[in-house]
C-alpha cells in the first residue's frame, strides 16, 4: 500500500484532529494522510476513541481501478455537538503550477466515516461540500475518496462562517465584475466612436479580462451550466486570450506597423500561434494554460524592452504606457509567486483578479488620454469645415485673412517672424500694404482685391514681394477666395501665404546658370547670340552704329591643361575673363562661348580703326604674363574681327566671319588679328566641304566602326575591344577621327554620329555575344564627345540604345575624358549616374593628364579607368613611380586600370609589374573591322581551350 503524508510525519496523521467549538475555520490541508493508488478497497484503522479502543474498518471506491485516498481523524472534547463543513474547492490558482498547471476539478468523490454515517453533500458550484456531526467526545475517522490525486485545499469550516465568508467574496466579486463589465463596454464604445485600430485592441483585451473573470469567479457556470471538466477547457482558453489580446494591443498601440513590416509579420505570427492554443486547450487544457502563462512572462519582458526603446526615441505613446506596464510586470511577478507556491493565501486570488481589473482600466485611460489629447483624429467623424482646418494645420501654410467691411487685414504671425518686422506690422488695411509691397507688385495687387470684391466670385491667387526689415523682398504667393455674406456681397477674403523665396531664388539661379558660364560668369554662347542679334536689330532700327564681333581664342592653351592640369588651366582662364572685362565699356558684351575662346560684342567702337585698336589692347593685355607661384605663365591669342554692314544677314553669319578670321591668324601663328574680309572665306571652303560631306557621310553609311583589342595582361586573353570610328570618304579616302571630329562638334553632327558609333558597337557586341557566349565577358568601349556629355543627347541615345539591342549588362562601357567631365564636375556626375543606371559601365580616358580628377574621382561612379598613353610611352625615371600611383589610387577607388599605348614587350612587362589588368596598342594590334575581330575572338578561345 502507498502512503505519503502532508508536511507532518505518518504517526501525526493518524492522530486525531481536535476541532474548537469556537474556531471558525480549520484548515486540514497539511494534517491529512494522502493514499495514493491504493486500489478500489481501503482498510483503515480508526483512531483510539475516549475508551482507547483502536477499530478496522474498510472502506470501497465508487470508482473502478486504482483510487486516491485522504485519511484523517477529527475529535470533539467539548460536550456539545458540532456541526462542520469540510470543504474542498474545486480550483485554487495558488500552487496550481506554471508548466501544465492545475486548473481545478471536482476533488472528492464521497466521505465515508468511522460512525458508518456518510456525511451529506451540501450543493455547491465552487467546491466539494460534506457536511459532518461531530457528536460530544467523540472521535471520528474519515476517509474521503478522491476524484483527482490533487487535493490543494480542504478546511474544516463552521457552516454560519462559510456561508458569511461565500456572501463576502460574492460581494466582492460582483463589484469587480460591475467595472471589468462596464470597462469593457466602455472600450467597445469608444471604439465605434474612435476609428483607430488601439481601441479594439484595448476593447478586446478588456472583454478577455471579463470572460477570465466570469470563469474564476464561477459566474460562467451559474449562466450556462456547464458540464464537469468543461470549466478547465475555458479556463485555459480565458488564459490563451489574455496573452493573444496582450499581444494584439502592444502592436496597435504601439503602432509598429509604421516602423518595419517585419513586425507585423512576427505579431502575426505570435496570434496564429497563440490562437491555435484554443485547439490545443480542447485536448490537453493543462499544456494551453502553461504556454499561455510563459506567453505571459515573455511579452512582459519583450514589452518593456520595446517601450524603453520608443521611449528613449521620444515616442509618446510609449512614454504614456510605461507607468501601466510597470504595473503590469508588478501584477505578473505575484501571479508568477501565486502559481509556484511563494505565497499562499485565500486573499491573494481575489487580490489579483482586482489588479488584473486595475491593469484594464489604466489602459483604458492610457488610450482614452491618446485619443482625447489630439493624438488620434476620428474617421467618419470629422466635418468638412474641421478637415479644411486640419489640412491647413498639417501644411504648414501661414493664413491671410482681409475683413473687407473693416478694410482689416490680418496674416500669420510667422510671417512678420520672416519679414524681421514688429508683431502685429501687417494687422492693417490694405492700402497699408502697399507700402511693404515691391513697387512692380503694388498694381497687380490692388487690381486683384478690387476684382474679388466687385465681380463676388473667382479666386485669388497673385504672387508679390514684401519688403522685409533689412531691405530685401522674400516671394509670397497668395491663394485666398471670397466669402459672400447674406446680402451678396463680399464680407471677406480668406486664405493662405505661402514663402516662395526659395523657389524664386533656385529659378533665378538656374536662368543665370542657363545663359552664364559655370566657371567664369560671363554669358554663354546662347546669351552671346541673343545680344549680337539685339545690337543687330538695333542696329538697322536707328541706323546709327554697327556692331562689331571679335573672337579670342588662347594660343596651345591644351599644353597648358596638359602640363599644368585642370586646376591651373581654369584659374588661369578666370584670370584671362578678368582682364578682358577690364577692357570692356559698359555697352559691350563679353561671353565665354568655348573651353578657351571668348567673344566679345563691340558696340562701344563704330571706326574700324577704333575697333582694331580695341582688339589689339586685348591681345597685349592677355599677353601679359600670369604669376604661377615662382613661376610665369606667358599666353598669346589668335583674336579675329568682323564687322556688321547691312548685308549681313544674322548674327551667325557674323560669328563665323569672325571665327574664319581667329582661324586664320591661328594658322598663321597665332599672336595676331586678323580682320575678316570675304577672301578669308576661300581658307575656310575646305572645313565647309568637309561639313557638308560629313553630313551625307552619315546617310551613304561612309563612317566606319574599327575596334582596337583590349587585353588582360594576366593571362594575355582578350577582355574586350574599343570602338574608333572611321571615314572612308570617296575622295579623300579613310579619315581618322582627328580629321572630323572637331568640325562635327562645332556643326551639331556629332549627336547624330555619336549614335551612329554608339549603335553599331552595341549591334557588333550583342553579335560576339550571342555566338561566343555572354559569359565570355568581352566588352566594348566608346568614346563620347563634350557636345554629347553636356547635353541629355547622351543619357537618351545610350536608352535607346539598349532597349533596342540586347546585351549583358555592363559590358557596353563608355568612355569621357576627365578633362570633359571637369568641365562642369556636378552635372557631369548626375549625367554619368544615369547611364549607369542603364545599364552601361563607365571608364574614365585620358586619365593623369591633369590634377582635377584626383579630387574629383570618387565622385564618379566609374567602373574602371585608361592610363595615358603618354605615362607608358618613354623612359623617364618618374614613369615607374607615376603609373605605380596611378594604379595603386584606380585600386583603392575599387576600379580596373587598362593602360593605353603598350607597344613594346617591354611596355606589357612593366605594366604587369605593376598591377595594371589591361592594356592596348600596337604590341596587341591595330585597329580591325568587326569581323577581324570576330575570327580574333575565335582564335583566342580556340588557344585557350587547348
Amino acid at each position: 500500500m502507498l502512503s505519503m503524508v502532508f508536511a507532518h510525519d505518518r504517526a501525526f496523521a493518524v492522530e486525531a484532529i481536535t476541532v474548537p467549538f469556537d474556531v471558525p475555520a480549520l484548515d486540514l490541508t497539511h494534517a491529512v494522510e494522502l493514499r495514493a493508488n491504493a486500489g478500489d478497497r481501503l482498510q483503515v484503522s480508526t483512531a483510539p476513541g475516549p475508551d482507547g479502543i483502536v477499530r478496522r474498518i474498510e472502506v470501497r471506491s465508487t470508482q473502478s481501478g486504482d483510487t486516491d485516498w485522504v485519511v484523517f481523524a477529527l475529535k470533539n472534547n467539548s460536550d456539545e455537538q458540532i456541526d462542520r463543513l469540510i470543504v474542498a474547492p474545486f480550483f485554487r490558482l495558488a500552487g496550481s503550477g506554471v508548466l501544465a498547471p492545475d486548473l481545478g476539478s471536482s476533488r472528492i468523490a464521497s466521505i465515508s466515516t468511522s460512525q458508518g454515517l456518510a456525511p451529506e453533500r451540501q450543493a455547491n458550484a465552487e467546491a466539494d461540500v460534506f457536511l459532518v456531526t461531530l457528536d460530544p467526545r467523540t472521535v471520528v475517522t474519515v476517509v474521503m475518496e478522491l476524484r483527482s490525486p490533487r487535493l490543494p485545499k480542504l478546511v474544516l469550516w463552521e457552516p454560519d462562517a462559510y456561508k458569511d465568508s461565500v456572501n463576502a467574496y460574492t460581494l466582492f466579486r460582483g463589484i469587480i465584475l460591475g467595472i471589468s463589465g462596464l470597462l469593457a463596454l466602455f472600450l467597445t464604445i469608444l471604439f465605434v466612436v474612435k476609428g483607430s485600430a488601439m481601441f479594439p485592441a484595448t476593447a478586446a483585451m478588456a472583454w478577455a479580462v471579463l470572460a477570465y473573470l466570469c470563469i474564476d469567479f464561477g459566474f460562467w457556470d451559474k449562466l450556462f451550466r456547464l458540464q464537469s471538466g468543461a470549466d478547465q477547457v475555458y479556463r485555459a482558453g480565458a488564459e490563451v486570450m489574455l496573452a493573444t489580446t496582450l499581444v494584439v494591443f502592444l502592436y496597435a498601440y504601439l503602432n509598429l506597423n509604421r516602423w518595419h513590416v517585419s513586425y507585423s509579420h512576427m505579431v502575426a505570427a505570435a496570434v496564429l500561434v497563440l490562437l491555435g492554443l484554443l485547439g490545443v486547450a480542447v485536448v490537453d487544457p493543462g499544456i494551453a494554460a502553461g504556454v499561455a502563462r510563459v506567453a505571459l512572462g515573455v511579452l512582459a519582458v519583450i514589452g518593456a524592452g520595446l517601450i524603453a526603446w520608443l521611449a528613449a526615441h521620444r515616442y509618446d505613446r510609449a512614454i504614456m504606457l510605461i507607468p501601466t506596464w510597470i504595473l503590469l510586470i508588478a501584477w505578473l511577478m505575484a501571479a508568477g509567486l501565486t502559481v509556484s507556491g511563494g505565497i499562499d493565501n485565500d486573499a491573494v486570488q481575489p487580490a489579483l483578479a482586482a489588479g488584473l481589473v486595475l491593469i484594464v482600466m489604466l489602459i483604458g485611460f492610457t488610450v482614452m488620454q491618446h485619443a482625447f489629447a489630439g493624438g488620434v483624429v476620428a474617421q467618419g467623424a470629422t466635418g468638412e469645415t474641421e478637415r479644411r482646418a486640419l489640412a491647413l494645420v498639417g501644411s504648414g501654410d501661414m493664413v491671410w485673412d482681409w475683413d473687407v467691411l473693416r478694410d482689416h487685414i490680418w496674416a500669420s504671425p510667422e510671417v512678420e517672424d520672416l519679414l524681421g518686422v514688429e508683431p502685429g506690422t501687417l494687422e492693417s488695411a490694405a492700402r497699408d500694404w502697399l507700402e511693404i509691397l515691391h513697387p512692380k507688385d503694388r498694381d497687380p495687387f490692388r487690381s486683384t482685391l478690387d476684382a474679388v470684391v466687385e465681380q463676388r466670385r473667382g479666386r485669388v491667387s497673385v504672387t508679390f514681394r514684401l519688403r522685409a526689415r533689412d531691405g530685401h523682398f522674400r516671394w509670397f504667393k497668395l491663394r485666398a477666395r471670397p466669402v459672400i455674406g447674406s446680402d451678396g456681397e463680399v464680407v471677406r477674403c480668406v486664405g493662405t501665404l505661402l514663402d516662395e523665396t526659395d523657389i524664386h531664388n533656385a529659378e533665378e539661379r538656374l536662368l543665370h546658370d542657363a545663359v552664364h558660364d559655370n566657371l567664369t560668369g560671363l554669358p554663354n554662347r546662347e546669351l552671346f547670340f541673343d545680344r549680337i542679334s539685339s545690337a543687330i536689330v538695333r542696329a538697322r532700327a536707328e541706323g546709327i552704329g554697327r556692331p562689331s564681333i571679335i573672337i579670342v581664342d588662347i594660343d596651345r592653351f591644351k599644353n597648358v591643361n596638359d602640363s599644368l592640369g585642370l586646376s591651373i588651366g581654369d584659374s588661369m582662364l578666370l584670370t584671362v575673363a578678368r582682364r578682358l572685362a577690364r577692357q570692356m565699356k559698359p555697352q559691350d558684351t563679353l561671353a565665354r562661348i568655348d573651353g578657351d575662346q571668348f567673344g566679345v560684342v563691340v558696340i562701344s567702337e563704330n571706326e574700324p580703326e577704333r575697333i582694331a585698336a580695341f582688339a589689339d589692347g586685348i591681345r597685349r593685355a592677355l599677353k601679359t604674363p600670369i604669376t604661377l607661384g615662382d613661376r610665369e605663365v606667358f599666353l598669346t591669342t589668335s583674336i579675329g574681327v568682323a564687322i556688321w554692314d547691312v548685308a549681313s544677314k544674322k548674327e551667325d553669319d557674323l560669328v563665323k566671319d569672325a571665327e574664319i578670321a581667329m582661324y586664320h591668324a591661328k594658322r598663321l601663328g597665332g599672336d595676331r588679328i586678323e580682320v575678316f574680309r570675304p577672301s578669308l572665306r576661300q581658307h575656310a571652303v575646305d572645313t565647309l566641304a568637309i561639313e557638308s560631306d560629313l553630313r551625307r557621310a552619315l546617310e551613304r553609311e561612309e563612317i566606319k566602326v574599327l575596334f582596337q583589342p583590349i587585353i588582360r595582361l594576366a593571362d594575355e586573353s582578350i577582355a574586350g575591344f574599343e570602338a574608333l570610328v572611321r571615314w572612308d570618304h570617296p575622295k579623300r579616302g579613310r579619315l581618322g577621327a582627328g580629321e572630323f571630329i572637331s568640325i562635327a562638334e562645332r556643326s551639331g553632327l556629332i549627336i547624330p554620329l555619336g549614335l551612329l558609333v554608339l549603335e553599331k558597337a552595341a549591334r557588333q557586341l550583342a553579335a560576339w555575344q550571342e555566338e561566343f557566349g555572354a559569359d565570355l565577358g568581352i566588352f566594348t568601349s566608346v568614346n563620347v564627345s563634350s557636345r554629347q556629355l553636356l547635353r541629355h543627347d547622351l543619357i537618351n541615345d545610350v536608352k535607346a540604345v539598349l532597349s533596342r539591342v540586347d546585351v549583358t549588362r555592363g559590358t557596353l562601357k563608355i568612355e569621357v575624358t576627365e578633362s570633359l567631365v571637369m568641365e562642369n564636375p556636378e552635372y557631369a556626375a548626375k549625367v554619368l549616374e544615369r547611364i549607369k543606371e542603364l545599364g552601361a559601365s563607365l571608364a574614365l580616358d585620358d586619365f593623369g593628364t591633369g590634377y582635377s580628377s584626383l579630387a574629383y574621382l570618387q565622385r564618379f561612379p566609374f567602373d574602371s579607368i585608361k592610363i595615358d598613353q603618354s605615362f607608358v610611352r618613354g623612359a623617364s625615371k618618374e614613369q615607374p613611380v607615376l603609373l605605380r600611383s596611378i594604379v595603386s589610387l584606380a585600386h583603392d577607388l575599387g576600379m580596373d586600370v587598362i593602360a593605353e599605348g603598350a607597344e613594346t614587350r617591354a611596355d606589357v612587362e612593366m605594366l604587369m609589374a605593376l598591377g595594371c589588368e589591361c592594356a592596348q596598342g600596337f604590341a596587341y594590334g591595330e585597329a580591325m573591322s568587326g569581323e577581324e575581330a570576330r575570327r580574333l575572338l575565335g582564335r583566342s578561345m580556340r588557344t585557350a581551350a587547348q
